[in-house]
């Protein structure tokens, strides 16, 4: 069985820097990050100081970066969004700013090409069925009912 590293405050400084510097990450993740390495909470708080302080960590930041990733990469709706980044343990404040990096007309389109796309791949014949399995999919990509609604309803 392998033994547990145990870090000294700057090696674990360091590594946190490193972890930070690579990809956004959301204070949560960096808490359970340091939980994992076994440090007592007064290094914890000493080393999620310093990286917020060194602007390693930053909320706001990884709110925007997460929510434009996913909805680029992913075409998740807002709903789905938020409700990671509140997994993440992101702020309400924070959500909102990042929900704000998606521009509106980009995801009218978005949802637009996922409904047509998915409409295309479906193999249904009987219509009620065919919308309801596409307003099942773009709920749960995430997207608003109302918009979703107003897509496949009319």
């Amino acid at each position: 069985m392998k033994a547990n590293k145990t870090y000294t405050l700057q090696e674990a400084q360091i590594a946190l820097e490193y972890y930070c510097s690579y990809q956004e990450r959301s204070h949560k993740e960096v808490a359970q990050k340091l939980n994992k390495m076994g440090l007592i909470p007064q290094a914890i708080e000493r080393i999620t100081t310093s990286l917020l302080q060194n602007d390693f960590l930053n909320e706001e930041r990884f709110a925007k970066s997460f929510a434009r990733g996913k909805f680029r990469i992913n075409k998740w709706g807002k709903i789905k969004i938020k409700q990671h980044l509140h997994q993440k343990g992101v702020s309400k404040a924070n959500i909102n700013i990042g929900l704000q990096e998606i521009n509106e007309e980009e995801y009218l389109q978005t949802l637009h090409d996922l409904a047509k796309k998915k409409s295309n791949l479906l193999k249904e014949n009987n219509v009620y069925k065919k919308k309801q399995k596409l307003i099942q999919y773009l709920y749960q990509k995430g997207f608003e009912t109302t918009l979703i609604s107003e897509l496949v309803l009319n």
